[in-house]
């Protein structure tokens, strides 16, 4: 292996120095990396603001306005400067410092304990990916539920030659705890990555409070056992709870410091939380028990590298577009709106569930109380075909999952006076399938 950068032996030095869990959990390319402070981009930022500056790759005008096209630049309200140059690749300050802000807000039981700013990527996925990067070494085991997003596959096997180990995610109706347990405990204790997507896809299901605290203790001793724990938390869906006793805050406000042998790190971004799903503005935040600036300082770095050398920056159009938005006196209010209406179909599907005994001889529906999605589980017919026949001859689409049987139903962007017929014509659709 070349020999590292100066500035990624500097950096290493913080982090082993200030948190030696976080250091061994680093892969080689997370120890690798680095942000080029010492650069192109030291130079230009040395030429801020003189007379004569030369440096940047971003066409000016002699007004001193970034160079746009008219014709593009009419359609919006903001500043050129706020839309068109490049962000940060760290991400634009004010808007790291509001999401911190943020996440304190829904996470009151974290309180003022220290934790990253976040790192804005270009929205989850690439999240993920940066994750990935970081922390992630071919043949590492990722402990992960056995109802999950399949675009993990893609983002950690594909890209990082990861193997997915899972856990029974319910048993009898309930989050499977003891499964959970015996997985993250097979085999030696040492680097042990784990991934949490609550709520979560596709079942649309958050735990309640008391198997929060079975998940936090199961992972708390875990680190105490001696395993250097990394817990990826994919909070895609995060604040949308439609139940009582279902724990409304991201398991991070618990686990970023849970224990010195436990780095949380927090996923989340505006896509589904704040319903801008094309601007593609994600966050990476990082907690650890005992953490402090100067480590949280080296793996924002760190991270703000893996964007540079991926994808350069995020959208700087995107994070002033959104920035600006919080400032809305309408913004919580049709937040707000947009919620309720997504829980007033939720609870349209528990009633039509509940007012149609009969479907139960076909399907049932697995566990669910937040986010977009829910599940049911086919019990006398095959996904892959009810798939097919709603295609066909009924004008209806869902998600088949063929291996486990299930079709996938997002409640989210079914228009209210509709549901009632998705789940007769899935009704329908098994009936004609059903094995005799």
């Amino acid at each position: 292996m070349a020999r590292l950068n100066p500035q990624a032996e500097e950096l290493n030095r913080t982090i082993e120095t200030h948190s030696p869990t976080v250091y061994e959990l680093l892969s080689r390319k997370g120890k690798a990396i680095y942000f080029p402070r010492r650069g192109i981009l030291a130079q230009g930022m040395a030429a801020r603001g003189k007379e004569i500056n030369a440096t940047i790759g971003i066409a000016y005008g002699d007004d001193g306005q970034p160079m746009v096209l008219p014709s593009m630049a009419r359609f919006l309200e903001l500043d050129r400067k706020d839309a068109f140059p490049y962000a940060p690749s760290e991400g634009i300050k004010p808007l790291r410092d509001k999401w911190q802000e943020l996440i304190r807000a829904k996470n009151p039981s974290l309180g003022t304990k220290e934790i990253s700013l976040p790192v804005v990527t270009c929205g989850v996925t690439n999240g993920l990916s940066l994750v990935g990067y970081m922390f992630v070494e071919e043949a590492d085991d990722i402990i992960v539920a056995d109802l999950y997003w399949e675009n993990y596959d893609l983002v950690f096997s594909n890209a990082y030659g990861a193997e997915l180990k899972f856990f029974n995610f319910f048993d009898h109706g309930v989050f499977d705890t003891e499964s959970f347990k015996q997985t993250i405990n097979t085999g030696a204790v040492g680097k042990k990555i784990v991934l949490l997507n609550f709520p979560n896809n596709p079942s649309g299901y958050t735990p309640s409070n008391e198997v929060a605290s079975e998940i936090i203790d199961v992972l708390k001793e875990a680190a105490e056992a001696g395993n250097k724990v990394a817990v990826i938390l994919d909070d895609s869906y995060f604040g949308l709870v439609f139940e009582d006793n279902v724990f409304t805050e991201s398991l991070f406000s618990q686990l970023s410091h849970l224990h010195e042998n436990l780095l949380a790190i927090k996923i989340d971004g505006i896509t589904k939380e704040e319903y801008a799903w094309g601007l593609r503005v994600g966050f990476i935040t990082y907690g650890i028990k005992n953490g402090d600036k100067e480590l949280y300082r080296a793996l924002e770095d760190k991270t703000a590298g893996a964007v540079r050398g991926n994808i350069s920056n995020a959208s700087l159009l995107s994070q002033s577009l959104f920035l600006k938005t919080l400032g809305s006196e309408t913004y919580e209010k049709d937040k707000e709106r947009n919620k309720e209406k997504i829980r007033e179909r939720y609870l349209k599907v528990k009633e039509i569930l509940e007012a149609h005994k009969e479907y139960g001889r076909y399907f049932e529906s697995l566990p669910f109380n937040s986010g977009y999605f829910m599940c049911v589980r086919l019990k006398n017919a095959d996904a892959a075909k009810v798939w097919d026949v709603l295609l066909s001859r009924y004008n209806t689409g869902v998600i088949c999952y063929g291996e486990k049987n299930l079709l996938r139903i997002a409640f989210a962007s079914t228009p209210t006076d509709k549901l009632e017929k998705l789940f007769q014509n899935i009704y329908s659709a098994c009936k004609e399938c059903a094995s005799s």
